[in-house]
């Protein structure tokens, strides 16, 4: 599991891949990546506070696609940095289901050591595959 970052994709734009060994991992994996962005010391996100997050979608990627936006949202709306810890998908009835436990804490500039702001994920080159060893994201996120 682990996430890396694509230089030269775009100018105003932050491009990663992440991966896992199953779908959960990989959406973990990915939602790690969107903090990691927005902070350099993603081992200091301490859990003091978690929010469950739950969304459906037809689309797999897009469902992905909501998860990490939801991340920015939290940042944006309430000062949070929230870690993905748990993630639940399924499919019923044509469509997927996530139920996610994220948890963190309020931005502390003192100790989180800030690298950029997230504006939103984009859909540009949005791609959630199979691959032999599990899963791979490719993201973009506007910053």
């Amino acid at each position: 599991m682990g996430h890396r970052f694509i230089e030269e994709e775009a100018t105003a734009d932050i491009a990663f891949e992440a991966d896992g060994k199953d779908i959960h991992e990989v959406f973990r994996s990915a939602s790690d990546a969107v903090i990691n962005v927005m902070i350099d010391n993603l081992e200091e996100v301490q859990s003091r506070e978690s929010r469950v997050i739950q969304l459906s979608n037809e689309a797999l990627d897009l469902l992905l696609l909501e998860l990490l936006q939801m991340l920015v949202y939290y940042k944006d709306a309430e000062q949070l940095l929230l870690r993905v810890k748990d993630v639940e998908i399924e499919k019923f009835n044509k469509e997927w289901h996530l139920r996610a436990m994220a948890e963190g804490e309020h931005i502390d500039r003192e100790r989180h050591h800030q690298h950029v702001d997230v504006k939103a994920v984009t859909l540009h080159d949005l791609r959630l595959e199979q691959t032999d060893g599990g899963w791979r994201a490719h993201v973009v996120l506007d910053i």
